[in-house]
């Protein structure tokens, strides 16, 4: 397959937004930076989420089969998102000095920086190449306030984000 055909200003151009993505495995709570969310069913409602296989999450979320959605904030600092976007779980507690509330499932619910939250139980998942595409099942949504959300394109031309290598997105640092 030839990469030539491939304009990395046309992915770029698709609408993200920003998530953490939380779960809990043997009582040790983790959580991700994500930009790959979205509801896909109203009846049951269920949500997608798509991380990469080298995260310390996906193998939770498999193990544990639940997964928790905040949706971020545009006035979420860089330094917060660092924490859970540049970071491992491997080597620190992610959710130290974060405030969170646990949802039905267990699963964290990061209610700083956060406009809503979602509970979900895995309903299906995808092995793909690189990355794990994971259906929840919402059990349970909670509005937190009213602002603007974070989305990716801010992240990247107004705070001056980077993607880590995980990410689906790292080939668009070389776009700008």
């Amino acid at each position: 397959m030839s990469l030539e055909n491939i304009d990395m200003k046309a992915l770029f151009s698709m609408t993200y937004g920003m998530y953490i993505v939380s779960t809990v495995f043997d009582g040790k709570l983790n959580g991700q930076i994500a930009n790959a969310a979205m509801q896909i069913t109203a009846e049951p409602k269920c949500i997608a989420t798509c991380i990469n296989k080298a995260n310390l999450t996906t193998g939770m979320v498999r193990d544990s089969g639940i997964f928790s959605i905040s949706i971020l904030e545009f006035d979420v600092p860089m330094t917060f998102l660092g924490q859970f976007g540049f970071k491992s779980g491997s080597d620190i507690n992610k959710f130290e000095n974060v405030n969170y509330i646990i949802g039905e499932t267990g699963a964290p619910m990061v209610t700083d920086w956060s406009l809503a939250v979602f509970d979900m139980r895995v309903c299906h998942s995808l092995d793909l190449p690189t990355h794990m595409l994971f259906v929840g099942e919402v059990l349970s949504a909670k509005f937190l306030k009213e602002a603007k959300p974070l989305t990716y394109a801010d992240y990247h031309s107004i705070k001056k984000g980077k993607s880590p290598k995980t990410a689906p997105t790292f080939g668009f640092n070389a776009v700008k």
